[in-house]
């Protein structure tokens, strides 16, 4: 974990506009700077930065937020690595702790390991002809060896060991994977006779290996086991080297193995990824639609290729919220990614690619390859698998639609299957949050595409204002009441004061980050949007204080209906009455 404070020291020293100009040509345009948008293709500058907010939006696709935001969507990277690579730039160390508030356990002896793993068996592939000539029998090129970091381990037992021993203990070089134990305490190399293909995190260090036996034996292929920085489960290969061959990914292609993401980047086709011998998981998915927001799957068009894909799509399922894509390409018979892309060329490739079906369609035809629609007992079989695959799929428009075209199949209405689909779920979603409406920005540019326009309630009016200039928090008083208000958004408007009193040094940007990836950031960060009419005509104070003072004024309205409503059918105590008594006579003085 990456202590909050620490991050808000981070967003405090920096500069959006210089992490911005450095990957996009800013120029200023009054107190803000403007560019095209680096996120979607325009003509006219609609995406602008605001040095006061450290908060960039443009007006054209809506896309918005902090310099944290900035570099996971434009470089594609975590949020852990986007707080690295602002730490670089301010010249500071992330420290990392453990939940409880310990400091994390330090793995730097195993990436080092692992990069001097990786070094020796490049130095040893240059000295293999039997390991080249197989590579070259491959179709594989130098360049493309190099780019993904191939190499060879030894047929020996020590060949690893006994040239990391004088750096790393064998402890080390167990625990990195490299190296195993025997009963009797011998350590020997884990990989042997092996073409080595590393396994690189998103940051690019090698966490892992994948092996292949280079001639006869088993197994053909090998992986690092579990260690405390390699989880197969979770890994992807070629994902680094995809990021890295393309600053902004429109969509992934998951293929099987290391030879079919390799051969692929050699034709030019680098968006190709694989799981490391597991079938594509939960983890890989998410993992994989936190950069992209389309996957093309790629498995044989044989029975055992499509059992894989359905696999595949019971795991997507969970996943597919709107916004998404997923599909599917099934290869002819006998061909795979490797054996195909020769074939065709890499425009072949791309053209069969382009083909996909779509997981909706690949969905319903999987049922009715399953079971026989044309009977009422095979319609009520289908329906139920169906409904079950479905229970797991977040509520959208995607979902809606199977629950149509299911029902269709089933002879039922789409009312009575959806509540199949309901039936024994864990819980229904939650209602979306009563402030959490789009606020358009007033003025002086069109709002982004889709954005409805929303009267500024005092709650959002209050709530704008502190995310524009949150030191006006400091002068604030008579606000606890807030916290038990029913009025929409008073709770979170409490809780954003509570915070700025607390931490008075927070920036907008340090404000946003600390609601991140919650209902609540995402309607701050639509609030950080607007912009209240110039200061001569209603300073922000002023504004603040007359919104706080309606929120005051409702409250007692919604306190005093609550009290008149109990007194009509009980005995109020003598600090209720006291209490009705005083908000009555406050009506008279209070304007609506």
């Amino acid at each position: 974990m990456i202590p909050q404070h620490f991050i808000d020291e981070l967003l405090a020293r920096t500069d959006i506009v210089e992490v911005i100009h450095g990957r996009v040509t800013l120029k200023k345009q009054g107190r803000e700077y403007a560019a095209c948008c680096p996120f979607h293709g325009e003509k006219t500058p609609s995406f602008f930065v605001s040095p006061t907010k450290q908060f960039y939006h443009c007006f054209g696709c809506g896309a918005h937020g902090t310099a944290i935001t900035f570099l996971m969507e434009h470089d594609n990277l975590s949020f852990p690595e986007a707080i690295e690579e602002l730490a670089r730039l301010a010249g500071m160390e992330v420290p990392r702790e453990q939940g409880t508030g310990e400091r994390a356990e330090d793995h730097r002896p195993l990436y080092d390991a692992l990069e001097a793993a990786a070094e020796h068996y490049v130095r040893t592939l240059r000295h293999s002809h039997e390991a080249v000539d197989y590579l070259k029998t491959r179709g594989l090129t130098g360049e493309i060896a190099r780019d993904f970091r191939l190499g060879f381990a030894e047929d020996r037992w020590d060949g690893l060991i006994s040239t990391l021993s004088a750096r790393f203990d064998d402890k080390t070089l167990i625990e990195a994977g490299l190296a195993i134990r025997k009963e009797g305490g011998q350590v020997y190399d884990r990989f042997r006779g092996r073409i080595m293909f590393p396994i690189r995190d998103t940051r690019g260090r090698v966490i892992g290996f994948g092996g292949r036996i280079l001639g006869q034996g088993e197994p053909k292929y090998l992986n690092s086991p579990e260690t405390p920085v390699f989880h197969k489960g979770q890994q992807l290969y070629g994902l680094f080297e995809a990021r890295k061959a393309a600053t902004r990914l429109e969509q992934l292609l998951v293929v099987e193995g290391y030879m079919d993401v390799i051969a692929l980047a050699q034709h030019g086709i680098t968006h190709a990824v694989a799981t490391l011998g597991t079938s594509t998981t939960r983890d890989h998915l998410e993992r994989l639609f936190r950069v992209v927001p389309r996957l093309v799957f790629c498995f044989d068009g044989d029975a055992a290729g499509r059992k894989a894909a359905w696999r595949a799509l019971e795991q997507a399922l969970p996943v597919m919220r709107d916004g998404r894509e997923a599909a599917f390409l099934f290869l002819p018979e006998g061909e795979d990614p490797d054996t195909l892309v020769r074939t065709l060329g890499a425009e072949g490739f791309r053209e069969r690619e382009a083909t996909a079906q779509a997981l909706s369609d690949t969905f319903l035809d999987g049922l009715k390859a399953r079971y026989d629609a044309h009977t009422r007992e095979g319609r009520a079989r289908l329906g139920s698998e169906g409904a079950k695959l479905l229970r797991a799929m977040p509520e959208g428009l995607l979902k809606t639609q199977l629950v149509n075209d299911l029902a269709r199949l089933c002879a039922v209405s789409p009312e009575q299957f959806a509540r199949q689909t309901e039936a024994h779920a864990g819980h229904d979603q939650p209602p979306p949050s009563a402030v959490d409406q789009p606020v358009a920005r007033p003025g002086r540019r069109p709002a982004a595409a889709g954005t409805q326009r929303l009267a500024m309630t005092p709650a959002r009016l209050a709530l704008a204002l502190l995310v524009r200039e949150p030191g006006l928090a400091a002068g604030l008083e008579d606000w606890d009441y807030l916290a038990a208000s029913p009025v929409p958004g008073a709770r979170l408007l409490a809780q954003v004061i509570e915070t700025l009193r607390v931490s008075p040094h927070l920036t907008t940007a340090g404000l946003l980050e600390r609601w991140r990836d919650s209902d609540e950031g995402r309607f701050l960060l639509k609030l950080a949007q607007w912009q209240p009419p110039d200061a001569e005509d209603a300073p922000p104070a002023r504004m603040l204080s007359d919104a706080l003072t309606r929120l005051r004024h409702l409250h007692d309205e919604q306190r005093a209906s609550e009290l008149l409503e109990k007194a009509s059918a009980a005995d109020l105590s003598a600090a209720e009455k006291e209490e009705l008594k005083r908000l009555l006579s406050a009506r008279h003085g209070v304007g609506p």
